[in-house]
């Protein structure tokens, strides 16, 4: 069922927020440190548990998984946007910057293919 996965996933930021608010203040910084990491590191090893232990149903494992997957593209998809408002804010130094790098990223794209397994073609 979906729904255990939503509970799992509640969970996990629940306890991520309340722990990366505590690091935060041990540092003396007044934010959240590292909350969303940890919430994925803890959904990460809850989901990956050894189903036998739990006796969890096939639907049940099914939903966790979902969400398991679903959770990860979502977070970077929204420190992503964080990082494009930051960019845009802090001036041309930083826009340039961040297409050097992906130009960078599209130039390097042929010689990483050549580390790979040759003769595998799209079809």
């Amino acid at each position: 069922m979906v729904i255990y996965g939503v509970a799992l996933l509640s969970f996990c930021m629940l306890v991520g927020v309340f722990v990366g608010d505590i690091l935060g203040k041990l540092i003396g910084v007044q934010a959240n440190v590292g909350g969303v990491g940890i919430a994925m590191l803890l959904l990460i090893f809850l989901s990956n548990l050894n189903d036998h232990r739990l006796h969890l149903g096939t639907p049940t494992q099914s939903g966790i998984h979902f969400w398991s997957a679903m959770y990860i593209p979502i977070v970077v998809a929204m420190a992503a946007k964080q990082n494009v408002i930051a960019a845009l804010s802090s001036g041309w130094m930083a826009i340039i910057a961040g297409v050097a790098a992906v130009v960078a990223s599209f130039a390097l794209l042929p010689v990483i293919a050549r580390f790979g397994p040759g003769d595998q073609r799209d079809s």
